[in-house]
């Protein structure tokens, strides 16, 4: 392999989405995987032991760290630049993987000819943005939305799940007490009364993950 060739590390909980990756990124000239991580933490530690260039990280990694976190541990340490591979594009996704530290967001919907000139922009610090994701952060930019704190999105999360307040705290382990002072600031923020309310806007708004 050439010694110029852009190095991998793939992040994916479904090895059959890593296998089909490998076989697609090893056809490709200039471009060499080194790694496979199937876990946020593993990603991590292989981030740095392989000191590759580019990490592909999915967001969704079932138990353990989610890609983002692991994302930002990964950018935090400088052990290489993140490329957002996945399938989901909501706001607050978007949102929290940009704020970790990822150099690119890509829809897994692209063309291989756009990954491969993303994962080599972002080799070069550069960043790459799938189109429906550049569409929503101009969105964003143009038309600011509320914004939520980690714990505000998780109780607003359960509450689109019909949760009430009693068992959303024993989910968060939490108190009551404080799932209703967060309920009111998630309130005073949506501009909304009602737990519908709030939901309603949320899901317009793309704010649930």
């Amino acid at each position: 392999m050439n010694a110029a060739a852009v190095r991998i590390l793939l992040c994916d909980d479904h090895a059959v989405v890593r296998a089909g990756l490998l076989a697609l990124l090893g056809g490709e000239p200039g471009i060499e995987v080194v790694g496979e991580a199937g876990s946020g933490e593993e990603a991590v530690t292989l981030a740095a032991r392989l000191t590759p260039d580019v990490v592909l990280m999915d967001l969704q990694l079932g138990q353990g760290i989610d890609g983002v976190e692991a994302t930002r541990r990964i950018a935090t340490a400088r052990t290489a630049h993140v490329l957002v591979l996945t399938t989901y594009d909501t706001d607050a996704d978007i949102t929290r993987a940009i704020e970790a530290g990822a150099t690119g967001y890509l829809l897994k919907a692209e063309r291989p000819e756009e990954l491969f000139a993303a994962i080599r922009a972002a080799a070069q610090g550069r960043t790459t943005l799938s189109p429906p994701v550049a569409d929503r952060v101009m969105a964003r930019m143009r038309h600011p939305r509320p914004t939520l704190t980690e714990r505000e999105l998780d109780i607003l999360g359960q509450l689109s799940g019909g949760l009430g307040n009693r068992d959303i705290a024993r989910a968060l382990f939490i108190s009551e007490a404080t799932v209703k002072t967060h309920l009111g600031r998630i309130y005073e923020k949506l501009g909304v009364e009602t737990r519908a309310g709030a939901v309603a806007v949320a899901k317009e708004q793309r704010l649930l993950r």
